[in-house]
């Protein structure tokens, strides 16, 4: 937590989950998380209008249900959200995984620079099918990276 943000700790360590954390390999929206934590458990009390609040700090007493919910939801313990070694250790796990999961795109960039057109369509449809395998949204290739096209 910097030292000029001035939100309640718990604002600061959940606002850090929301921006740093992806279940299901994407970032969430406080009204995505809270239809999430309502669907696991239906009689919980969140909307995204109160994710919101808390992430800000305008609300700061969420029930014990509901910071237990969201530490399942994005894999922590509940205890990241009241002790500080807990929280320093996640948020440094969380940007070694994002370390990583960088170099590993640039790892593909790398592999596929130089290749024939037709082989990078083929690789692309294979990648296509993972991500579509593991649910993640489909790629639209920003304008003049299109593959498919002469370059």
């Amino acid at each position: 937590m910097s030292e000029d943000d001035e939100r309640p700790v718990l604002a600061v360590r959940l606002d850090n989950l929301f921006k740093t954390v992806r279940p299901k390999g994407k970032h969430w929206t406080n009204a995505e998380v809270a239809e999430e934590l309502k669907r696991a458990n239906p009689e919980l009390k969140a909307g995204g209008v109160y994710l919101s609040q808390l992430r800000t700090g305008k609300r700061s007493n969420p029930s014990p249900d509901l910071l237990a919910a969201l530490a399942r939801f994005f894999g922590v313990s509940v205890a990241y959200f009241f002790d500080d070694k807990v929280a320093e250790s996640v948020l440094s796990e969380v940007a070694a995984i994002e370390a990583l999961r960088q170099a590993g795109v640039r790892s593909v960039a790398m592999r596929a620079a130089g290749m024939k057109k037709e082989n990078l369509q083929a690789i692309t449809a294979i990648m296509d099918q993972y991500r579509q395998l593991q649910g993640l949204p489909p790629v639209t290739d920003a304008p003049g990276t299109d593959t498919s096209e002469p370059g």
